[in-house]
């Protein structure tokens, strides 16, 4: 039997495969990668190759014997099959919840800090976030603190999930511009055990030294960029 593989992104732009990556890694499943260059120009040529046998023409795809699996929830629903569920909570309520917040993150986790994007996170310079930004990632970390609370952590529901994996995108790029979670201190300790598992850090260091990818619609009129930290602060 051949080893599954996947075909993965850029490590600093592709955080849908990173998602999709974490959960195999996470689920203990062996898999082979083959990491498509998204960057422009040659995004399109080689999205191309990728059409050929996935029909949105996009990754993360993962490739399991004669099974195609495109999309990083369903890569991610798969890994969790073959762990046996581990990836899930028990809890039948528990395990609607964790599914609402992947929905939600799937669906655009309503457009929070869009000008904050996964490749803004590695960039040596960044700006500062906006008080609307602030505000809107306020939406987010309002919602897990009672989560947290009710799970006593370390992650959302307890144990690592689907959940906790498909926020971690967005950890990285929230955390990376200085977010103060001074309002949400469980959710800044969900962060950091995030952000401190192997798989992660792994990601991420391969991530840290690849060229940056510039968006021109990152910048703000008039707020200038300041070196942000590379950690989180102590807890």
């Amino acid at each position: 039997m051949a080893m599954p593989l996947l075909y993965s992104g850029t490590k600093n732009a592709s955080s849908w495969a990173m998602r999709a990556w974490l959960a195999l890694r996470e689920a203990g499943i062996a898999f082979d990668e083959e990491v498509v260059d998204i960057r422009r120009p040659q995004r399109f040529a080689n999205l191309d190759r990728i059409a050929a046998f996935s029909p949105p023409a996009m990754v993360p795809v993962l490739v399991v014997n004669e099974a195609v699996i495109f999309d990083s929830i369903a890569i991610m629903e798969y890994a969790n099959d073959v762990a046996a569920g581990i990836l899930l909570p028990d809890d039948l309520n528990a395990r609607a919840c964790a599914r609402s917040l992947i929905s939600w993150q799937h669906s655009g986790l309503s457009q929070i800090c869009a000008r904050i994007s996964f490749e803004s996170a590695f960039y040596p310079l960044k700006r500062s976030l906006t008080v609307t930004e602030r505000a809107e990632a306020g939406r987010l970390f309002d919602c897990l603190e009672p989560i947290l609370q009710g799970s006593g952590g370390p992650f959302l529901f307890g144990t690592l999930s689907l959940a906790d994996l498909m926020l971690v995108p967005t950890v990285v790029r929230l955390t990376r511009h200085d977010l103060d979670f001074a309002n949400w201190p469980r959710s800044l300790a969900w962060a950091t055990a995030l952000l401190g598992r192997a798989s992660v850090a792994e990601w991420m260091q391969e991530a840290d030294k690849l060229p940056h990818i510039w968006f021109d619609e990152y910048l703000v009129p008039g707020d200038p960029i300041k070196m942000a930290p590379a950690v989180l602060p102590a807890i």
